[in-house]
């Protein structure tokens, strides 16, 4: 494992842009396509509006984004210590029903489950681990 960069700021919408400039920036040095990094960018941006809006619901808290390469895959963690929320066990929104008659939320994880390799989530003491695993270029089959 080796750490590209990492950042911990404010749990906070004003932190948003400084934290995907600083992903931005790792993914173009690994060489991914534009429309790759945009796809980082929009699962990183849904991870972290998801954490400033409803992970410190009654205090205010921080959140840490790493960026590493592990086993040959580009991997971002984003690391916050505010409610606990498992990604993974969200439910699946309805997408096939008219925007009238879905349910408000839940696209934003879609998103995320689509866009990244892979997904996964620990909790470690007081602290949510949201993991997104993208597959360097060149090493898809």
């Amino acid at each position: 494992m080796y750490i590209l960069s990492s950042l911990k700021l404010p749990a906070r919408l004003d932190s948003l842009h400084r934290i995907i400039h600083m992903v931005s920036g790792c993914t173009k040095e690994q060489r991914f396509s534009k429309q790759r990094i945009s796809e980082i960018e929009i699962a990183v941006e849904e991870a972290l509006v998801n954490i400033f809006e409803y992970s410190y619901a009654e205090k205010n808290g921080n959140v840490e984004v790493v960026c590493k390469l592990d086993a040959g895959n580009f991997v971002i963690e984003i690391i916050d210590s505010g409610i606990p929320f498992n990604i993974l066990t969200a439910k699946e929104p309805d997408i096939t029903s008219g925007i009238s008659e879905r349910s408000i939320g839940g696209l934003g994880i879609f998103l995320i489950r689509k866009l990244m390799d892979d997904v996964r989530y620990r909790r470690e003491g007081d602290r949510n681990i949201l993991t997104l695993v993208v597959k360097k270029p060149g090493d898809t089959p």
